[in-house]
């Protein structure tokens, strides 16, 4: 069985720009690095913090990362890192590349 693809709308640097597809069952990294937008990256494991988003808008699932690159706070404010985001509806991110 195939997954949704849901639309995201990508911020970059405070300008709205891209829109890309994502499924359910893809990590916004993967999705995003595929059409063309370089989510800085490092060990896309959820540990070293280099694809650090913020979810403006929608519902998502967050999987395992570490406390230490994405706090309980930041967590609350739905920031998320890119390699451990599922859109689960459509969405708008934030991402601050400078």
């Amino acid at each position: 069985m195939e997954s949704k693809m849901y639309t995201v709308q990508v911020e970059v640097d405070g300008l709205i720009g891209r829109i890309i597809k994502c499924s359910g069952t893809e990590d916004l990294l993967t999705a995003a690095r595929r059409q063309g937008i370089a989510i800085p990256l490092g060990c896309r494991g959820g540990g070293c913090g280099m694809c650090k988003i913020q979810v403006i808008e929608g519902s998502f699932n967050r999987g395992t990362s570490s406390l230490a690159v994405l706090t309980e706070v930041d967590r609350k404010e739905n920031y998320s890192l890119a390699c451990k985001t599922y859109p689960q509806a459509d969405i708008r991110i934030k991402i601050d590349i400078s």
